[in-house]
C-alpha cells in the first residue's frame, strides 16, 4: 500500500501542471478527498486490495480521509508550491504501473469536475448512502459497488 499523502502529491502535481497549461482552478481539499475515494474504490475493484491504508469516512459533504483533512484543515486550495519531495512522490507513483493506471483513469474521469460536482456524485452512490455519517465506508461495500457500477 502507498502512503495516502504520496497520492495527494500525485494529484497536486497533475493539478499544478494543468493550472499552468490551461489556467484550471487549483486543486481543493474537498476535491482531492473525492478523488481519493475514487482511487480507493477503483483499486479495490481492479486489484482486490487497498491502494492506501487510511479509512474513508462518510462525512456530510462526502467521502473523507481524516489524515488528509487534518493536514489541510482551514485551506481550500492545496497545491501551493510543490517541493522536490512532492515531485519525488509523483515520480515514484508514475513508476508503479498498477497505481499509475488507476490514478490516471480517476483523473481522466473526474479531474475536470468541480469539488461540488464530485460531492453530488458521491452522494448518489451506495457506499456513501449506506454508511452512517462519520463512519468508515466499508472496503467490501466499495469493492462491490465499484465492480458493478464504476469499473467495467
Amino acid at each position: 500500500m502507498t502512503d495516502v499523502f504520496k497520492i495527494v502529491n500525485w494529484f497536486r502535481a497533475v493539478s499544478n501542471a494543468q493550472m499552468r497549461q490551461y489556467g484550471d482552478d487549483e486543486l481543493s481539499q474537498m476535491k482531492v478527498m473525492k478523488l481519493l475515494y475514487y482511487v480507493q474504490g477503483t483499486f479495490l475493484a481492479v486489484h482486490g486490495r487497498k491502494a492506501f491504508a487510511d479509512d474513508i469516512l462518510a462525512w456530510r459533504y462526502g467521502p473523507v480521509v481524516q489524515a488528509v483533512h487534518d493536514k489541510y484543515v482551514g485551506r481550500v486550495s492545496i497545491v501551493g508550491r510543490l517541493t522536490a519531495a512532492d515531485l519525488a512522490d509523483y515520480n515514484e507513483l508514475q513508476r508503479d504501473p498498477d497505481l499509475q493506471q488507476v490514478l490516471t483513469a480517476v483523473w481522466t474521469a473526474f479531474g475536470d469536475m468541480s469539488a461540488i460536482q464530485l460531492m453530488k456524485e458521491t452522494h448518489q452512490e451506495r457506499p456513501w448512502q449506506e454508511t452512517p455519517q462519520s463512519q468508515v465506508i466499508a472496503p467490501t461495500l466499495m469493492t462491490e459497488y465499484f465492480k458493478t457500477s464504476i469499473v467495467q
